[in-house]
């Protein structure tokens, strides 16, 4: 089948973890043989502050997914007819401008015979409902949800016709343990500051847990405020900025344990979305601990696969049991890289979107089928 992506970047990671997810969805297509075409548009925010900080970036994209390609496009002129010719699964995601959501939604109305499906991995169908609303789905076959609780918003407020829930998963073909690495440190947190989002939370279960208990720890991620650095420093933290997504796993491999601190709207309002790095951390074999989130739709086992703080002073206990005790940091590793390789890799993702696919298909026969000749 041929696959059509419109996304906001997929060479660029830089505070974009959609980017991770599509990755790992798109290497799956084309290990299996799908015809595959990704566009995003010219001069996106992410790629746009990437070179900005880091020059030619970029092309470490290129090299570690010599598979991919994307095609830069300009909203103005792009030539739908053509982006589309031969398409059976088009996917929206929805970082995308409302017209370009619109004018791909009026092409498949007016002829398109393709499966157009549109993306939602964000918090904003609660955080900025109004600016979702705005998003014209009136001739898409239906929504990816990347969570039970965002499926079920779409479906109570008439956005989409149909919704379906399709979690993040880890790109097991790159994300797994790296046995010949030793640790050489203690903790890694990797994440972005986030709009203040997640700052009490941060102070409570990564800066004064590691400033108690004298770890060895090191930040990556970007757009950090001054005040921000200082609390770092003032943890004992050293804070190393923007890592590339695929050198992850080499960086899990050097530390002893690494923390999930999600961000308020999640907690607070999508119960049940963990975001990628959940995913990924288990699946490079790293023990994790977690600030406390709702695993509604039964994802992991808490206490088998990672280890959940309701507090910072549990959150402090637990880091100190990994350092000391061996055989707990083994258990957990084993057991939550099992569940990733078992139920959450993107190869279950894309076996998930063929199976939609095949719905959609079967209720259009159904549908033809139903209609007197």
């Amino acid at each position: 089948m041929r696959f059509v992506i419109f996304c906001h970047s997929l060479v660029s990671d830089w505070n974009h973890g959609n980017a991770h997810f599509l990755r790992g969805i798109c290497s799956e297509l084309v290990a299996r043989g799908h015809e595959l075409a990704v566009y995003e548009p010219r001069n996106a925010w992410s790629r746009v502050n990437l070179e900005a900080e880091h020059g030619h970036a970029v092309e470490g994209f290129a090299r570690a997914y010599p598979e991919l390609l994307s095609t830069a496009f300009d909203p103005g002129t792009l030539d739908l007819d053509a982006a589309l010719e031969g398409a059976d699964v088009v996917l929206v995601h929805e970082w995308n401008a409302h017209a370009l959501v619109r004018r791909i939604g009026l092409h498949r109305r007016d002829g398109g015979r393709y499966r157009l499906l549109f993306h939602d991995t964000h918090h904003r169908s609660v955080s900025d409902a109004e600016n979702m609303s705005g998003y014209d789905l009136s001739h898409y076959d239906g929504v990816l949800a990347f969570g039970e609780v965002i499926r079920e918003l779409y479906r109570r407020r008439g956005w989409g016709r149909r919704a379906w829930t399709w979690h993040e998963a880890a790109d097991v073909r790159r994300f797994h343990p790296i046995d010949d690495v030793a640790p050489e440190s203690d903790l890694v947190w990797i994440g972005n500051w986030g709009d203040d989002e997640r700052a009490a939370e941060l102070e409570e279960f990564l800066f004064s847990p590691v400033r108690a208990l004298g770890l060895r720890a090191r930040v990556h991620g970007v757009r950090y405020p001054e005040r921000a650095l200082q609390r770092l420093e003032s943890a004992g933290i050293a804070y190393a900025g923007w890592l590339p997504n695929y050198r992850v796993p080499q960086v899990f491999a050097q530390h002893r344990v690494t923390v999930h601190v999600p961000r308020r709207p999640y907690v607070e309002a999508l119960p049940g979305i963990p975001t990628i790095r959940v995913f990924e951390a288990l699946a490079c074999g790293i023990p994790l601990v977690s600030a406390p989130w709702r695993d509604t739709e039964g994802l992991f086992e808490p206490g088998r696969d990672f280890l959940m703080a309701q507090d910072g002073a549990a959150m402090q206990r637990h880091l100190r049991d990994l350092m000391l005790d061996p055989a707990l940091a083994r258990a957990l590793m084993t057991q939550g890289l099992e569940t990733v390789r078992a139920r959450h890799t993107c190869a279950h993702r894309v076996d998930e979107l063929l199976a939609i696919h095949a719905q959609l298909d079967g209720a259009h026969t159904a549908n033809l089928r139903s209609i007197p000749a």
